[in-house]
């Protein structure tokens, strides 16, 4: 079925189809300013490049926390695991207390707790694209653990079936 984009009925519709895509879940946070911690939830998270070795994801400029993070010299990016869907709406929610329970300095981008990945990253460019800025950073430090990722798809949180054959694997 072919579609062309036109009205708010068309942009719904192009939503629900680009929603077929299932999409890993992440946080993003820095420190503001004013030294407290920023975040949001995403799932525009991407691999770049290895050499050197870049990250990126977009932020829409009506965000409360646009202008914190598109002048931030640094942030750091948390692949959620699969039981952290309500971390992930607290997160996404405007005026929630977000950091709670969430330990955080006041010099550096907080990790989020039992992720299943985590990405430190020095701001490496920021790029307009229509109502959205992607960020790419480069990353100084990571880690990951053997936990399943959370997966956004059709409009809510999935877990991935672990251990399930799907076709031909690549090697590495």
């Amino acid at each position: 079925m072919n579609h062309q984009t036109k009205n708010s009925d068309q942009i719904r519709l192009l939503r629900g189809t680009l929603g077929q895509f299932p999409t890993g879940v992440a946080i993003v946070t820095t420190i503001a300013e004013n030294r407290q911690p920023v975040g949001m939830t995403v799932n525009s998270f991407n691999s770049v490049s290895l050499t050197p070795a870049l990250v990126s994801w977009c932020i829409d400029h009506r965000a409360v926390s646009y202008e914190t993070f598109v002048t931030a010299r640094n942030f750091t990016i948390t692949l959620l695991a699969e039981n952290q869907a309500e971390l992930a709406m607290r997160f996404a929610t405007r005026g929630a207390n977000k950091f709670r329970d969430i330990e955080s300095g006041r010099n550096s981008a907080p990790v989020i707790p039992n992720g299943c990945a985590w990405f430190k990253c020095e701001t490496y460019r920021s790029i307009l694209l229509g109502d959205h800025t992607m960020l790419v950073g480069k990353i100084i430090e990571f880690a990951q653990y053997p936990i399943q990722p959370l997966v956004f798809k059709g409009g809510q949180f999935q877990p991935l079936q672990p251990d399930r054959e799907v076709g031909n694997q690549i090697a590495a």
